[in-house]
Protein backbone atom coordinates (compact mmCIF):
# COMPACT_ATOMS: atom_id res chain seq x y z
CA UNK A 1 0.00 0.00 0.00
CA UNK A 2 1.32 3.24 -1.05
CA UNK A 3 2.15 6.08 1.92
CA UNK A 4 0.13 9.16 2.07
CA UNK A 5 2.35 11.86 0.74
CA UNK A 6 3.84 14.27 3.16
CA UNK A 7 2.65 17.60 3.82
CA UNK A 8 3.77 20.14 1.63
CA UNK A 9 6.28 22.85 3.58
CA UNK A 10 4.79 25.70 4.15
CA UNK A 11 6.09 29.37 5.71
CA UNK A 12 3.74 29.05 8.63
CA UNK A 13 6.36 28.51 11.55
CA UNK A 14 9.39 31.14 10.52
CA UNK A 15 6.21 33.67 9.92
CA UNK A 16 5.02 32.89 13.44
CA UNK A 17 9.10 32.91 14.89
CA UNK A 18 9.78 36.71 13.16
CA UNK A 19 6.62 37.77 15.06
CA UNK A 20 7.10 36.20 18.29
CA UNK A 21 8.37 39.16 19.98
CA UNK A 22 4.25 40.42 19.58
CA UNK A 23 3.71 37.73 22.15
CA UNK A 24 6.36 39.15 24.89
CA UNK A 25 5.11 42.47 23.98
CA UNK A 26 0.95 41.67 24.21
CA UNK A 27 1.77 39.86 28.05
CA UNK A 28 4.10 42.58 29.46
CA UNK A 29 1.57 44.84 28.51
CA UNK A 30 -1.68 43.10 29.76
CA UNK A 31 0.65 42.62 33.10
CA UNK A 32 0.88 46.50 33.14
CA UNK A 33 -2.54 47.25 32.91
CA UNK A 34 -3.77 44.55 35.15
CA UNK A 35 -5.66 42.95 32.36
CA UNK A 36 -5.74 39.27 34.63
CA UNK A 37 -6.53 40.99 37.65
CA UNK A 38 -9.83 43.34 36.36
CA UNK A 39 -11.05 39.53 34.71
CA UNK A 40 -10.23 37.52 38.02
CA UNK A 41 -12.20 40.73 39.78
CA UNK A 42 -15.35 39.77 38.11
CA UNK A 43 -14.73 42.23 34.61
CA UNK A 44 -15.42 40.13 31.73
CA UNK A 45 -16.24 42.36 28.72
CA UNK A 46 -13.89 44.29 26.85
CA UNK A 47 -15.85 47.26 27.96
CA UNK A 48 -15.79 46.51 31.51
CA UNK A 49 -12.19 45.49 31.66
CA UNK A 50 -11.32 48.62 29.57
CA UNK A 51 -13.08 50.36 32.01
CA UNK A 52 -11.26 48.77 35.29
CA UNK A 53 -8.01 48.92 33.30
CA UNK A 54 -8.34 52.48 32.20
CA UNK A 55 -7.57 51.76 28.79
CA UNK A 56 -9.48 52.13 25.52
CA UNK A 57 -12.30 49.49 24.41
CA UNK A 58 -10.97 49.26 21.14
CA UNK A 59 -7.25 48.62 22.87
CA UNK A 60 -8.58 46.06 25.19
CA UNK A 61 -10.78 43.99 23.25
CA UNK A 62 -7.32 43.37 20.72
CA UNK A 63 -5.21 42.64 23.55
CA UNK A 64 -7.77 40.56 24.90
CA UNK A 65 -8.08 38.59 21.83
CA UNK A 66 -4.45 38.43 21.08
CA UNK A 67 -4.26 36.94 24.85
CA UNK A 68 -6.84 34.35 23.83
CA UNK A 69 -4.60 33.33 20.52
CA UNK A 70 -1.70 33.19 22.95
CA UNK A 71 -3.04 30.77 25.58
CA UNK A 72 -3.66 33.34 28.58
CA UNK A 73 -7.04 33.77 28.21
CA UNK A 74 -10.19 32.06 27.13
CA UNK A 75 -13.07 33.51 25.27
CA UNK A 76 -17.28 32.27 24.96
CA UNK A 77 -19.57 34.29 24.20
CA UNK A 78 -17.28 37.56 23.95
CA UNK A 79 -16.97 36.93 27.63
CA UNK A 80 -13.18 36.29 28.52
CA UNK A 81 -12.29 34.39 31.69
CA UNK A 82 -8.85 34.03 33.16
CA UNK A 83 -6.88 29.91 32.27
CA UNK A 84 -6.16 28.30 35.53
CA UNK A 85 -1.89 29.38 35.14
CA UNK A 86 -3.37 33.27 34.33
CA UNK A 87 -5.56 33.23 37.51
CA UNK A 88 -2.92 31.44 39.63
CA UNK A 89 0.42 33.26 38.07
CA UNK A 90 -0.69 36.62 36.96
CA UNK A 91 -3.49 37.89 39.11
CA UNK A 92 -2.48 40.41 41.47
CA UNK A 93 -4.68 39.01 44.23
CA UNK A 94 -2.91 35.53 44.29
CA UNK A 95 -0.37 34.59 46.60
CA UNK A 96 1.76 32.54 43.45
CA UNK A 97 1.49 36.15 41.36
CA UNK A 98 4.54 36.45 39.23
CA UNK A 99 3.54 38.74 37.19
CA UNK A 100 6.82 41.14 38.79
CA UNK A 101 9.32 38.69 36.57
CA UNK A 102 8.67 41.09 33.83
CA UNK A 103 10.60 43.91 35.89
CA UNK A 104 13.58 41.68 35.35
CA UNK A 105 13.08 39.43 31.66
CA UNK A 106 11.11 42.62 29.64
CA UNK A 107 13.88 45.04 30.49
CA UNK A 108 15.76 46.49 27.51
CA UNK A 109 18.60 44.82 28.40
CA UNK A 110 17.05 41.28 27.98
CA UNK A 111 14.65 42.69 25.57
CA UNK A 112 16.48 44.48 23.39
CA UNK A 113 20.06 45.24 23.85
CA UNK A 114 20.89 41.30 23.76
CA UNK A 115 18.51 40.02 21.18
CA UNK A 116 19.03 42.88 18.95
CA UNK A 117 22.68 42.45 18.67
CA UNK A 118 22.40 38.61 18.50
CA UNK A 119 24.49 38.11 15.16
CA UNK A 120 27.07 39.85 16.14
CA UNK A 121 27.57 37.73 19.85
CA UNK A 122 27.14 34.86 17.12
CA UNK A 123 30.21 36.10 14.89
CA UNK A 124 32.06 37.11 18.02
CA UNK A 125 30.90 34.09 20.49
CA UNK A 126 29.70 35.98 22.90
CA UNK A 127 27.41 39.24 24.46
CA UNK A 128 27.77 42.45 23.00
CA UNK A 129 27.10 43.68 26.34
CA UNK A 130 30.10 46.10 27.56
CA UNK A 131 31.92 44.17 29.79
CA UNK A 132 31.39 40.94 31.15
CA UNK A 133 28.36 41.57 30.16
CA UNK A 134 25.38 40.28 32.83
CA UNK A 135 27.97 38.99 35.17
CA UNK A 136 29.72 42.19 34.97
CA UNK A 137 30.83 43.43 38.53
CA UNK A 138 28.24 44.56 40.78
CA UNK A 139 25.55 44.74 38.01
CA UNK A 140 22.50 46.78 39.32
CA UNK A 141 20.80 44.02 37.41
CA UNK A 142 21.03 41.41 40.16
CA UNK A 143 19.29 43.24 42.37
CA UNK A 144 16.24 43.47 40.14
CA UNK A 145 16.66 39.94 39.47
CA UNK A 146 16.69 39.07 43.32
CA UNK A 147 13.70 40.89 43.84
CA UNK A 148 11.35 40.16 41.07
CA UNK A 149 12.29 35.83 40.19
CA UNK A 150 11.83 34.68 43.47
CA UNK A 151 8.28 33.36 42.37
CA UNK A 152 9.65 31.47 39.84
CA UNK A 153 12.04 29.94 41.95
CA UNK A 154 10.16 28.67 44.98
CA UNK A 155 9.23 25.26 43.34
CA UNK A 156 13.23 24.54 43.03
CA UNK A 157 14.14 25.90 46.75
CA UNK A 158 11.31 23.54 48.44
CA UNK A 159 13.02 20.95 46.18
CA UNK A 160 16.44 21.25 46.87
CA UNK A 161 15.52 21.45 50.64
CA UNK A 162 13.85 18.18 50.32
CA UNK A 163 17.53 16.65 49.58
CA UNK A 164 18.62 18.23 52.85
CA UNK A 165 18.45 16.90 56.45
CA UNK A 166 15.45 18.58 58.28
CA UNK A 167 16.71 18.17 62.04
CA UNK A 168 20.18 18.55 63.75
CA UNK A 169 22.82 20.86 63.37
CA UNK A 170 23.91 22.78 59.61
CA UNK A 171 25.92 24.55 57.81
CA UNK A 172 24.61 26.15 54.92
CA UNK A 173 26.81 28.15 52.38
CA UNK A 174 24.46 29.74 49.95
CA UNK A 175 26.64 31.55 46.96
CA UNK A 176 25.25 33.82 44.65
CA UNK A 177 22.29 34.10 47.02
CA UNK A 178 20.09 36.03 45.41
CA UNK A 179 16.94 36.27 47.14
CA UNK A 180 17.66 33.93 49.45
CA UNK A 181 15.15 31.65 49.37
CA UNK A 182 16.87 28.32 48.96
CA UNK A 183 19.01 28.66 52.07
CA UNK A 184 15.76 30.66 53.61
CA UNK A 185 13.49 27.46 52.76
CA UNK A 186 16.23 24.94 54.25
CA UNK A 187 16.27 27.55 57.50
CA UNK A 188 12.90 27.30 57.37
CA UNK A 189 12.83 23.47 56.92
CA UNK A 190 15.34 22.64 59.96
CA UNK A 191 15.03 24.81 62.83
CA UNK A 192 19.14 24.43 63.63
CA UNK A 193 20.60 25.25 60.11
CA UNK A 194 22.73 28.56 59.86
CA UNK A 195 22.97 29.96 56.50
CA UNK A 196 25.69 32.06 55.03
CA UNK A 197 24.22 33.92 51.97
CA UNK A 198 27.23 35.44 49.67
CA UNK A 199 26.70 37.90 46.97
CA UNK A 200 27.11 41.77 46.13
CA UNK A 201 26.42 43.68 49.14
CA UNK A 202 23.16 45.58 47.41
CA UNK A 203 22.16 42.05 46.26
CA UNK A 204 22.17 40.86 50.09
CA UNK A 205 19.96 44.03 51.11
CA UNK A 206 17.65 41.78 49.47
CA UNK A 207 18.12 38.50 50.72
CA UNK A 208 18.60 39.95 54.43
CA UNK A 209 15.06 41.59 53.56
CA UNK A 210 13.19 37.92 52.91
CA UNK A 211 15.11 36.13 55.22
CA UNK A 212 13.79 38.89 57.69
CA UNK A 213 10.14 38.15 56.38
CA UNK A 214 10.75 34.06 56.60
CA UNK A 215 11.52 34.96 60.32
CA UNK A 216 14.99 33.21 60.19
CA UNK A 217 17.14 36.34 60.00
CA UNK A 218 18.91 35.25 63.47
CA UNK A 219 20.45 32.27 61.73
CA UNK A 220 21.17 33.92 58.21
CA UNK A 221 24.41 36.22 58.13
CA UNK A 222 26.09 38.04 54.84
CA UNK A 223 28.92 37.63 53.47
CA UNK A 224 29.37 40.16 50.45
CA UNK A 225 31.44 40.20 47.38
CA UNK A 226 32.74 38.41 44.49
CA UNK A 227 32.21 34.81 45.12
CA UNK A 228 35.55 33.91 43.12
CA UNK A 229 37.32 36.48 45.63
CA UNK A 230 35.88 36.23 48.72
CA UNK A 231 36.84 33.27 51.26
CA UNK A 232 34.47 30.94 52.26
CA UNK A 233 35.62 29.71 55.37
CA UNK A 234 35.22 26.42 56.17
CA UNK A 235 33.23 23.05 57.56
CA UNK A 236 30.28 23.69 55.83
CA UNK A 237 27.76 21.03 55.12
CA UNK A 238 25.82 22.00 52.37
CA UNK A 239 27.03 24.39 49.64
CA UNK A 240 24.22 25.55 47.30
CA UNK A 241 25.52 26.50 43.46
CA UNK A 242 21.86 28.07 42.39
CA UNK A 243 21.86 29.45 38.91
CA UNK A 244 25.30 30.40 38.75
CA UNK A 245 27.73 28.05 36.70
CA UNK A 246 26.11 28.83 33.46
CA UNK A 247 27.45 31.97 33.44
CA UNK A 248 30.56 31.10 32.91
CA UNK A 249 33.02 28.27 30.55
CA UNK A 250 34.39 25.38 32.08
CA UNK A 251 37.68 26.29 33.28
CA UNK A 252 36.61 28.88 35.19
CA UNK A 253 33.87 26.70 36.85
CA UNK A 254 36.36 23.79 37.22
CA UNK A 255 38.23 26.36 39.58
CA UNK A 256 35.75 27.86 41.46
CA UNK A 257 34.72 24.21 42.30
CA UNK A 258 37.76 23.46 43.90
CA UNK A 259 37.18 26.48 46.03
CA UNK A 260 33.52 25.10 47.18
CA UNK A 261 35.04 21.70 47.79
CA UNK A 262 37.75 23.33 49.88
CA UNK A 263 34.65 24.93 52.23
CA UNK A 264 33.16 21.64 52.95
CA UNK A 265 33.75 19.02 55.66
CA UNK A 266 34.66 15.56 54.59
CA UNK A 267 31.45 13.99 53.31
CA UNK A 268 29.90 17.32 52.47
CA UNK A 269 27.62 18.03 49.99
CA UNK A 270 27.44 20.63 47.11
CA UNK A 271 24.02 20.84 45.44
CA UNK A 272 24.12 22.35 42.06
CA UNK A 273 20.86 23.82 40.40
CA UNK A 274 21.18 24.69 36.44
CA UNK A 275 19.22 24.24 33.14
CA UNK A 276 21.08 20.90 31.72
CA UNK A 277 20.47 20.00 28.34
CA UNK A 278 20.43 16.55 26.82
CA UNK A 279 23.69 15.13 25.00
CA UNK A 280 21.99 16.38 21.48
CA UNK A 281 21.68 20.10 23.16
CA UNK A 282 18.38 20.22 21.47
CA UNK A 283 16.33 18.58 24.37
CA UNK A 284 14.13 19.80 26.32
CA UNK A 285 13.95 22.73 24.84
CA UNK A 286 14.08 24.88 27.64
CA UNK A 287 17.87 24.32 29.10
CA UNK A 288 18.82 23.36 25.16
CA UNK A 289 17.60 27.44 24.32
CA UNK A 290 18.96 28.85 27.67
CA UNK A 291 22.28 28.54 25.77
CA UNK A 292 21.44 30.99 23.78
CA UNK A 293 20.50 33.55 26.63
CA UNK A 294 24.00 32.65 28.16
CA UNK A 295 25.34 33.69 24.11
CA UNK A 296 23.51 36.89 24.47
CA UNK A 297 24.70 38.27 27.26
CA UNK A 298 27.70 36.62 29.15
CA UNK A 299 30.75 36.04 27.24
CA UNK A 300 31.21 32.90 27.54
CA UNK A 301 28.51 31.43 29.15
CA UNK A 302 26.66 27.62 28.02
CA UNK A 303 24.06 25.62 29.27
CA UNK A 304 26.41 22.78 30.23
CA UNK A 305 25.07 19.04 29.78
CA UNK A 306 25.43 16.68 32.68
CA UNK A 307 28.37 15.26 31.16
CA UNK A 308 30.26 18.20 31.15
CA UNK A 309 29.05 19.17 34.38
CA UNK A 310 30.18 16.18 35.74
CA UNK A 311 33.43 16.50 34.41
CA UNK A 312 34.06 19.30 36.10
CA UNK A 313 32.73 18.55 39.22
CA UNK A 314 35.19 15.34 39.74
CA UNK A 315 38.48 17.27 38.25
CA UNK A 316 37.32 19.89 41.27
CA UNK A 317 37.36 16.72 43.72
CA UNK A 318 33.78 15.76 44.11
CA UNK A 319 32.30 12.14 43.57
CA UNK A 320 28.88 10.63 42.79
CA UNK A 321 27.15 13.48 41.10
CA UNK A 322 23.81 12.19 40.73
CA UNK A 323 21.42 14.57 39.08
CA UNK A 324 17.53 15.10 40.12
CA UNK A 325 15.45 16.47 36.93
CA UNK A 326 12.81 18.72 37.92
CA UNK A 327 9.12 19.49 36.78
CA UNK A 328 10.41 22.81 35.90
CA UNK A 329 13.21 21.43 33.50
CA UNK A 330 15.95 22.60 35.69
CA UNK A 331 18.18 19.98 37.25
CA UNK A 332 19.43 19.57 40.82
CA UNK A 333 23.03 17.82 40.91
CA UNK A 334 24.21 16.86 44.47
CA UNK A 335 27.73 16.05 44.57
CA UNK A 336 29.67 14.55 47.71
CA UNK A 337 33.08 15.72 48.78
Amino acid sequence: MASSPSPAPTPAAIFDTMRAFEKSAALNAAIDLGIFTAIAEGANTAPAISEKCEASERGTRILCDSLVTDGHLTKAEGLYNNTPAAALFLNRHSPAYMGGIKQFLCTPEMMIHTMTTLTDAVRKGGTMLPGEGSVSPENPVWVTFARTMAPMMMPSAHAIASHVPATGPLKVLDIAASHGLFGITIAQRNPEAVIVQQDWASVLEVATENAVKAGVAARCSSLPGSAFDVYFGTDYDIVLITNFLHHFNAATNEAFLRKVHAALKPGGRAITLEFVPDEDRVTPATPARFALTMLSSTAEGDAFTFRELDSMLRNAGFTDNVRHLLETQQSILISTK
